[in-house]
């Protein structure tokens, strides 16, 4: 279109704003709206980009109309800092008085233009405004629908490959599947069908980005919903899934009724349904396996199909150790670590897994150390330090503080016994702590930092090994700084180790150690402390 004018055929351009509307998407009246945004810039460069000009479009006619607009002003207000007067867009107030009685300050007075003719410039640039608002409306408009509709599958088209990254056609917008949320192997081509998860919708510079994946674990989550009624129903839950893409996945499932089994409904009749997800991830095996409040028996749920023999947990460090029989060991492992990774991510625990000859041959030196411990610090003989060992006394302690008539009950043992040993277990003790006291106070360690309650000798001793001396220095410290913490560092995640690592201290007690600490200074009420604040919550010096 080489030449347009105002007086065109009316009816003309509804029919282009009615026909833009439908292939866009998008509202008419946006449409409408960027023709008169063209018809203006097109006036300002005719009239004079300093004049403010507006067009108007009778949504129902079509009739199109410029005018020049001034704006009565107040000149007491203006001001150049402020706003300069502009006499092609404001009136004074004075000069409004003198034509119009009614005239007050923000009335605006409208002058209708003459019908124009738009040269061929003009006419490419009044084009070049609508596309761009029209476009601008489109990416705003396809934002909007697709935001709403993170979480859900969608159906699509390969458009093309670039790079490995898929971009699909989704009807009115495009969408993208990056290489790392392509199942890996998998050879898309152009025009081939794609089902995909959106997981993210982000508005950017050149408009909107949907982000599709196929490797993401909800992605199988929501192929069950749709081939499995009960998921879908919420009678069965998927509660944890795990995926190595295109190889293999674990689900864990719960039935909220009794007399539906979840993994048979998920496996269906003869493998079915769930046969139905493997096809769409591209033959990908799924371990479907009953989900479980105890984490013990969840663990050993999600190491199927290997069996077993013993699970010790460590709840502080979130770590569990697995016991297998050594014929199980590559099955619970897996090729390249898969089975026991997968397992990992599914529950939420650090898996180690070790074999039962691994197993008693651990039990058997801590057997020895104890039994050593024994001889060494009450002057046992070889057979009554095993006893002690093979009776579940682990230390010292254990020894010198235990009822005596659960240790005279011991076979082999009585109260005379038992006397003594209480004895020469409370005398090692008593020196052994006035070693370390002594090391103590030649750290430097301050007798205050002592009070701080189940902050022990011990303890003290290594905190003047690490320099922390005065009850000032501790009650400055957190609690990861005694338990330890993660650090990412070039990309790689790295343990960095806490002052009393050794010691095994929960979250709580080094919170407790640090609060009590604070209270002892005063930086902190002990009723605050007694609600349970955090320590690393509350502020130092």
């Amino acid at each position: 279109m080489s030449h347009v004018g105002v007086s065109a055929n009316r009816l003309e351009i509804l029919q282009i704003a009615d026909a833009v509307a439908r292939e866009k998407g998008i509202e008419r009246e946006i449409v409408i709206e960027a023709m008169e945004h063209a018809l203006q810039k097109a006036a300002r460069s005719r009239y004079g980009v300093e004049n403010d000009i507006r067009a108007v479009i009778d949504h129902k006619t079509g009739e199109m109309v410029l005018k020049r607009c001034l704006t009565v002003v107040d000149e007491s207000a203006l001001t150049d800092e402020i706003r300069p007067f502009n006499p092609a867009t404001d009136m004074l107030l004075r000069e409004a008085l003198k034509r119009d009685k009614a005239a007050v300050v923000g009335k605006v007075y409208e002058e209708i233009l003459p019908p124009m003719e738009f040269g061929r410039v003009a006419a490419q640039t009044a084009k070049q405004v609508i596309n761009h608002e029209v476009r601008e409306a489109e990416r705003e408009r396809q934002f909007l629908e697709y935001k709403d509709r993170v979480g859900e599958v969608i159906n699509g088209v390969a458009k093309r490959v670039e790079y490995g990254n898929i971009v699909v056609d989704l009807g009115r917008a495009e969408g993208i599947i990056r290489r790392n949320e392509a199942i890996p192997r998998e050879n898309l081509h152009q025009g081939d069908r794609v089902r995909a998860y959106i997981f993210d919708v982000r508005r950017e510079a050149k408009g909107p980005q949907i982000f599709l994946s196929r490797a993401k674990p909800e992605f199988m989550i929501r192929l069950f919903a749709q081939e499995v009624p009960e998921v879908y129903e919420g009678i069965i839950e998927i509660k944890a899934a795990a995926r190595d893409p295109g190889s293999r996945a674990k689900i864990a499932v719960i039935s909220h009724e009794s007399s539906i089994d979840p993994v048979g409904a998920c496996v269906g009749m003869r493998g079915a349904r769930v046969q139905a997800v493997v096809g769409e991830l591209q033959g990908e095996k799924i371990d479907i396996i009953p989900w479980s409040s105890d984490p013990a028996t969840f663990i050993v749920n999600a190491l199927q199909p290997a069996e077993v023999t013993k699970v010790v947990l460590e709840p502080d460090n979130n770590r569990v150790e697995v016991v297998v029989g050594e014929s199980q060991l590559s099955l619970a492992i897996g090729r390249r670590g898969q089975n026991v990774r997968l397992a990992s991510q599914l529950t939420g625990w650090a898996i180690d897994i070790i074999t039962e000859d691994e197993d008693s041959e651990r039990r058997q030196k801590e057997f020895a150390t104890r039994s050593a411990l024994f001889m060494s610090a009450v002057d046992a003989d070889e057979m009554m330090a095993q006893l002690l060992a093979a009776e579940g006394f682990e230390s010292v302690e254990d020894l010198a503080y235990v009822d005596l008539n659960e240790l005279a009950y011991i076979e082999g043992l009585n109260e005379e016994i038992a006397e003594e040993l209480q004895t020469r277990a409370r005398e090692f003790l008593d020196r052994q702590a006035a070693a370390q006291d002594e090391k103590r106070r030649e750290l430097g360690v301050e007798d205050a930092l002592l009070e701080v309650p189940g902050l022990t000798l011990p303890m003290a001793v290594t905190l003047g090994e690490k320099a922390v001396l005065s009850l000032e220095d501790f009650a400055g410290l957190t609690g990861d700084d005694l338990r330890g913490w993660f650090e990412t560092k070039n990309g790689e995640r790295i343990r960095e180790a806490g002052l009393l690592e050794s010691y095994a201290l929960s979250a709580e007690a080094a919170d407790a150690l640090i609060m009590g600490a604070r209270v002892a200074v005063g930086w902190v009420e002990a009723s605050v402390a007694i609600e349970g604040a955090p320590a690393d919550d509350e502020g130092g010096v």
